[in-house]
C-alpha cells in the first residue's frame, strides 16, 4: 500500500526522489514533476483536496508518485449538477501537457491498481495524459480529447534542423535584427528576476492583441504560479528565458522549463512592430541553439500544431484526455465530449 501525503509541503528527500523519477524516464515531463505540481497546488490549486500517493523501495527511496485531486466540473456553466471528478494535480487552470504519474517500471501495476480503486465511485478525468501512461488506465476509460504536441530532436545539433532555405532565412533575420540593434540573451534557470515575467506578460498581450480575435489563457492570474517556479529554480532545472532587447528594453521573451536533457517551450511574447523582421522565429531559433549548447536533446513545443514548429523539424507526439464517467454528472461530461466529436 502506498503512503498518502495531503499537503504540498513535502520533505526534501521525497522531492529529490520524485525529480529523479522524472529525469530518469525518457518520457518524463516537467508537468508531472514536483516543481510544477507542488507550485500549482500552492497557487492556482490552493484549497483543493489533493493527495500524493508514494510507493517506496526497501531503501526508503520513492519508486512511484501519483498526485491526485478531487474537483467538481460542470458539463456546461448553465447545467447542474457539477460532477465530482478525480483528476491529476497540476492539470487545471495553468495549462500542462504530458501529464501523468512518475513510476519505475516494476511499480506501474501497483499504480494502475490504486488509480482504478480511487476511481470506483467518482468520475475520472485525465486531461493531457502522455501516451506512455496509457497502460495505467482503469477498464472503461475512453479517449475524448487529443492534442498534438510537436517536439524536435536536437541530437544532431541545430544546424541540421529544417530545410536549407529555412536555415538561410533564419540567418538573414538574425543579421537584420543585429543591424537594427536587437541583441539576444539566454537566461538559464536561476538567473532571471521576477520582473521578466511582467515583461513576458506585457509582450504576450501585445502580440495577442495584434492577432484578430487573439485570446490566451496566460494572464496576470497565472503569475503567482510562475513566480513560485522562478523562486525555486536551480542550475539546470526550472524556468529559462530567451530574451531579445532593443536599446536595453525587452522586445521579445520566450519562456520555458529546462530539466535533465529536455526543454519545454511554454509561452512567448514579442512586440509586433518587429514582425517584419521575423523576431518571433528568431527567438525560437536562438532558444534552440542555446538549449543545444547546454546539452538539451529534446526541444518540446508542447500542444498546438502551428506550422512554424514543423519548420524546425518537430514531430508530433499526441497527448490524450481520458474519461471514465460515473453518475449523472459523469454522463453529462461524457455527452459534452461526444457532442464535440471526442470519444
Amino acid at each position: 500500500m502506498p503512503e498518502i501525503r495531503r499537503t504540498p509541503e513535502l520533505d526534501g528527500e521525497l522531492v529529490h526522489d520524485w525529480r529523479e523519477l522524472i529525469d530518469d524516464d525518457p518520457d518524463g515531463s516537467w508537468f508531472a514533476g514536483p516543481d510544477w505540481v507542488l507550485a500549482w497546488w500552492r497557487t492556482l490549486g490552493a484549497g483543493q483536496r489533493g493527495e500524493i500517493a508514494v510507493w517506496r523501495g526497501p531503501d526508503g527511496r520513492a519508486e512511484a508518485v501519483l498526485p491526485l485531486t478531487a474537483v467538481r466540473l460542470r458539463a456546461h456553466p448553465r447545467l447542474p449538477p457539477a460532477a465530482p471528478v478525480l483528476t491529476l494535480l497540476g492539470t487545471g487552470a495553468g495549462a500542462a501537457d504530458h501529464c501523468g504519474p512518475a513510476a519505475r517500471p516494476h511499480r506501474r501495476a501497483e499504480v494502475a491498481a490504486h488509480l482504478a480503486d480511487r476511481a470506483r465511485r467518482d468520475t475520472l478525468w485525465l486531461p493531457g495524459l502522455d501516451p506512455a501512461h496509457a497502460d495505467l488506465l482503469p477498464p472503461g476509460a475512453r479517449p475524448v480529447t487529443r492534442s498534438a504536441c510537436p517536439r524536435t530532436d536536437l541530437t544532431d545539433g541545430p544546424d541540421r534542423l529544417g530545410s536549407r532555405d529555412f536555415r538561410a532565412a533564419n540567418r538573414r533575420a538574425h543579421r537584420r535584427l543585429a543591424a537594427a540593434g536587437v541583441s539576444f540573451h539566454w537566461l538559464p534557470p536561476g538567473t532571471a528576476g521576477p520582473e521578466l515575467l511582467d515583461d513576458l506578460l506585457r509582450l504576450h498581450r501585445l502580440r495577442r492583441e495584434a492577432v484578430a480575435g487573439g485570446v490566451s489563457s496566460f494572464g496576470a492570474d497565472r503569475l503567482p504560479l510562475h513566480r513560485q517556479l522562478l523562486s525555486a529554480a536551480a542550475p539546470g532545472r526550472g524556468p529559462a528565458f530567451q530574451v531579445a532587447r532593443h536599446r536595453g528594453e525587452p522586445v521579445g521573451v520566450l519562456y520555458g522549463f529546462r530539466w535533465a536533457d529536455r526543454f519545454a517551450y511554454y509561452q512567448t511574447g514579442w512586440d509586433p512592430r518587429w514582425a517584419a523582421e521575423s523576431l518571433g522565429t528568431a527567438l525560437v531559433d536562438a532558444a534552440i541553439r542555446n538549449c543545444a549548447a547546454e546539452g538539451v536533446r529534446t526541444f518540446d513545443f508542447l500542444r498546438g500544431r502551428e506550422p512554424y514548429k514543423y519548420r524546425f523539424g518537430a514531430v508530433d507526439r499526441t497527448d490524450t484526455g481520458w474519461l471514465l464517467p460515473r453518475g449523472v454528472g459523469g454522463a453529462l461530461l461524457s455527452l459534452k465530449h461526444r457532442l464535440r466529436g471526442g470519444g
